[in-house]
């Protein structure tokens, strides 16, 4: 018994030292041609997909009411002096280029239309499609709910994100005792709900098998199925390369006034760093190094703005976020209305900017705007086995965006730069 306890003990280690991509990627694989070779041996475990899906949804009020809170809080307590008007220019560019991003995001998915060939893929009976029959009025009287704990029980979360946002501004004007206790119950809640994510992302790859193997079990057309998939790819990746080569650089060459070739130039070592790692947090250190001794950014400007950025700016991620749920759409024959669209882009800002420093956290913030405009979450399984390929490019992306905005708050505290316009 003890020798296979330690058989199985070394199989564990093993599987355990293999990079969760690497798990995720295989799951992809193996659930393609389960669903496709073995459809009806799916309906065996699909238990599996739906405990996963299960728990991500569990997530969201948590995830939403703690992120949403601190970041708020967050931003809010900064106040008076330059510290409040460097803050308010850096928020403000950080809102613009999200915006921007999510705009080229709806361009591309709109005019490629990545997910409108798989046929046999349909809503289930009991999907609420409830946004889509709402008028403005309803939407906007939906926000504040009559009952704030049924808006937390039902996970109905339009409410729940401003009720989070109101607290969290709530708690910079209580006393300092009292904002001392609720910050460190947010806080604390906040790490608890990233510790019960990283729990549930562990078992990331057979949830993804199950889901995967579903999804191409019910397709019609499983080439069409992989087609749309790289569209969806080939989607994600124009959009950011829009955004990294177009859009930003307009933004340094108009507001900056700065050479926006040499600043790229000047950020290569971070932004390598950003997408071999797939973490802003990894790249910090060398982007604040970049910006501050190639770029000519002050100290005070660059550990402020740049840090700020890694925490609220996700210009990859809004994007992402808003193609991947118009794809899911697509895929499952729902014809969006307008108000859905304003919907989709808002809640994709929302949640780009409460979206947490983990991996495939972009996910689980993409379960929240499922759930409001009345989507399956299990919609998820199309994207989700591939969000690795993508979470490297969008983590460049983000990085770089936190380096353009130092630099145009920079130029407009008036400070001389190393890439100023000659």
């Amino acid at each position: 018994m003890a020798g296979k306890a330690e058989i199985c003990r070394i199989k564990y280690c093993a599987v355990k030292k293999i990079p969760l991509y690497l798990q995720i990627i295989a799951a992809l694989v193996l659930g393609l041609l389960f669903g496709t070779f073995c459809p009806s041996a799916v309906p065996y475990i699909r238990w599996i997909g739906n405990l996963f899906m299960n728990a991500l949804t569990m997530l969201i009020v948590p995830i939403v009411f703690f992120s949403v809170s601190t970041s708020v809080e967050g931003i809010c307590s900064g106040s008076g002096g330059a510290f409040g008007r460097i803050g308010g220019k850096a928020l403000g560019l950080y809102v613009l280029t999200m915006l921007l991003a999510i705009l080229t995001g709806l361009g591309l998915v709109w005019a490629i239309h990545p997910g409108s060939a798989v046929t046999g893929v349909t809503l289930s009976a009991e999907t609420p499609g409830n946004i889509g029959q709402m008028s403005a009025t309803d939407i906007v009287s939906g926000f504040i709910p009559s009952n704030i704990f049924y808006a937390f029980a039902q996970n109905n979360t339009v409410p729940v994100i401003f009720i989070s946002i109101f607290f969290g501004y709530l708690v910079t004007k209580i006393s300092s005792e009292g904002k001392k206790a609720i910050d460190a119950i947010l806080h604390g809640g906040y790490e608890i709900t990233m510790k019960m994510m990283e729990i549930v992302i562990r078992f990331a790859p057979l949830g993804i098998f199950a889901i995967v193997a579903k999804q191409f079990a019910d397709a019609g057309d499983v080439g069409a199925m992989l087609k749309n998939m790289l569209g969806y790819v080939l989607t994600v990746t124009a959009g950011l390369l829009i955004q990294t080569f177009i859009t930003l650089p307009l933004l340094l060459l108009i507001l900056g006034r700065v050479n926006p070739f040499k600043h790229f130039r000047n950020m290569g070592v971070p932004l390598l760093t950003a997408f071999s790692t797939a973490s802003s947090g990894a790249a910090l250190p060398l982007t604040l190094q970049a910006v501050k001794e190639r770029d000519g950014v002050s100290g005070r400007i660059a550990d402020f703005v740049v840090s700020l950025g890694a925490t609220i700016n996700m210009n990859g991620a809004a994007l992402l976020e808003c193609v991947a749920v118009i794809f899911i759409a697509q895929v499952y024959g729902v014809e969006l209305t307008f108000l859905q669209t304003v919907m989709i882009s808002f809640l994709s800002l929302l949640c780009a900017i409460g979206s947490a420093g983990v991996p495939m956290s972009a996910m689980v913030m993409m379960a929240i705007i499922l759930n409001v405009v009345g989507l399956p979450a299990e919609g998820i399984g199309l994207v989700i086995g591939i969000d690795r390929i993508l979470d490297m490019l969008r983590t460049a992306v983000n990085v770089y965006g936190d380096t353009c905005v130092a630099v145009i708050v920079a130029r407009s505290e008036g400070e001389k730069l190393t890439i100023d316009l000659k």
